[in-house]
């Protein structure tokens, strides 16, 4: 039987589009014959010292060189690991725990930091320059080792409600399928790509691009005036963007005719992964005239799951859509949204608890609550967790609590997600301080600096004289909490 592997899908583009752009970033640009080679001499070096299999970790800037990697390691069936190229050292320290790599490729000042957290791990450091300069022809030739498409091609770390890292495993199988472009190629043109490399969507998006023989722009920040730049000097046509981001874009744009301005190419505007309202929906459709506005719901694990289409905007508002292509949903007696698919991850990396508490009967547990109507069409009215979601970015409030929780001041401290027009939440501090002490939002932030990502970082302090929680477990009641803290002035 054919196997559906990525490695594929680059020389495929090679062959066919040899010198079509595959991947930019700022003024870098790889056509698909340059990825291809690269991708190969560095797939070498990867077969010299990988089994298929073992994990190669990324942590590096966003540049063309990630593409390189990704491709390599799909080629030389070893399994593609990217890191929060802003995560602490503690944090990196923790990622390799779960996947202990055989292989980390780091970049610039990263690459020291490296050495000493994978030596525990015998694992080897490179750097580009390193892989850049290995050449196949001074060693004996090696044989690519054969390996099967149920194999992972991509792990994806993501936190549980105990804010535990978990990495989640994608075969090359459903990495295939979630991103073909079907029967027939159309006519695509090329995708900025605004997303952080260490998010499954970015490599969706990319792989959706070269599946489709096109390219894909990725950009070093999410400044709107960085995005639109990327748009208009590539003529680009899809762009796919949080509603935080699309907010601060319409913002930028202010007061430019659409028609002629930097967007005007786009023929996709895309968004998701948190709140869409009608109003602002509508405003993009203001901002980018001739593109049909999408808002798509998925995750790492279940890749794309409901879509919901332009023409539908104003009938529905507020749904993410129908299921895609492939996909069954249906929702538990909690009303939690279930997920059945070819399109699935296969688990969590040596976490079979988490595993299987993320299955029910082969049906994926999304851990968001939905409703369905009469039409077929879904919308998420809530989490069973407790996750806060902000700017796209997922917090588990008790990998702050554990930082703060001996915070000088600090006697009690709970972690909310507060809703937030712009980003979705934002991260609160709830805090009883000790007594003659008055916490400063400051003094929180610096006491997470080095030990948390930016995002995770509070950015709102509220004092209490008690916290809310269980007489019998002590848990805080939450929900009460949010309450409490939002009746309350900013």
């Amino acid at each position: 039987m054919q196997q559906l592997l990525v490695g594929e899908i680059f020389r495929q583009c090679a062959r066919a589009v040899p010198q079509r752009l595959a991947v930019a970033v700022g003024g870098e640009e790889l056509t698909f014959a340059q990825l291809d080679e690269r991708s190969d001499r560095a797939a070498d070096w990867l077969i010299r010292r990988t089994r298929p299999g073992d994990r190669v970790v990324m942590w590096a800037s966003t540049c063309v060189d990630a593409a390189v990697l990704f491709a390599a390691t799909s080629k030389a069936g070893v399994v593609f690991c990217p890191l929060n190229q802003a995560a602490a050292e503690a944090e990196v320290d923790e990622a390799l725990a779960v996947v202990e790599p055989t292989v980390i490729v780091a970049s610039g000042d990263r690459h020291a930091a490296a050495v000493r957290l994978g030596s525990r791990f015998g694992s080897a450091v490179i750097d580009w320059e390193g892989l850049a300069g290995h050449d196949p022809g001074s060693g004996s030739p090696v044989t690519v080792p054969e390996f099967s498409d149920r194999e992972s091609q991509l792990m994806v770390f993501t936190s549980g409600t105990t804010g535990a890292p978990k990495a989640a495993m994608v075969s090359h199988r459903a990495q295939f399928l979630r991103t073909h472009p079907g029967a027939q190629f159309e006519p695509r043109g090329r995708s900025v790509c605004v997303y952080p490399l260490f998010h499954v969507a970015p490599w969706l998006i990319a792989l959706q691009q070269w599946h489709a023989r096109d390219g894909v722009v990725f950009t070093t920040d999410t400044n709107p005036g960085t995005i639109a730049t990327a748009v208009a000097d590539h003529g680009a046509t899809r762009l796919n963007m949080i509603p935080a981001l699309w907010r601060r874009m319409i913002e930028h744009l202010d007061g430019v005719d659409p028609a002629v301005g930097p967007l005007a190419t786009l023929r996709f505007a895309d968004t998701g992964t948190s709140a869409t309202p009608l109003a602002l929906l509508q405003a993009i459709r203001g901002l980018v005239v001739d593109a049909d506005v999408r808002v798509f719901y998925g995750s790492t694990e279940a890749g794309n799951v409901c879509g919901l289409e332009d023409r539908d905007i104003d009938a529905k508002p507020g749904s993410i859509g129908v299921p895609s292509v492939s996909t069954d949903l249906r929702l538990d007696g909690t009303g939690q949204l279930l997920v059945r698919s070819p399109l699935l991850f296969d688990g969590y990396f040596n976490n079979p608890s988490e595993t299987e508490a993320a299955f029910e009967a082969g049906w994926y547990r999304t851990g968001d609550l939905a409703e369905v109507d009469d039409d077929g069409y879904f919308c998420i009215v809530g989490r069973v967790s407790d996750l806060i979601r902000s700017g796209g970015e997922a917090v588990a409030p008790s990998e702050v609590e554990g930082v703060l929780a001996d915070a000088a001041g600090v006697a009690d401290v709970v972690v909310v997600g507060i809703p937030d027009p712009r980003w979705g939440e934002v991260v609160c501090a709830v805090v009883v301080a000790e007594p003659g002490h008055t916490p400063e939002l400051a003094d929180l932030q610096s006491r997470c600096e080095g030990r948390l990502s930016s995002f995770k970082h509070p950015r709102r302090l509220v004092l209490v004289d008690e916290i809310p929680r269980t007489q019998t477990t002590g848990q805080p009641q939450r929900p009460l909490i949010v309450e409490l803290v939002t009746s309350e002035p900013a």
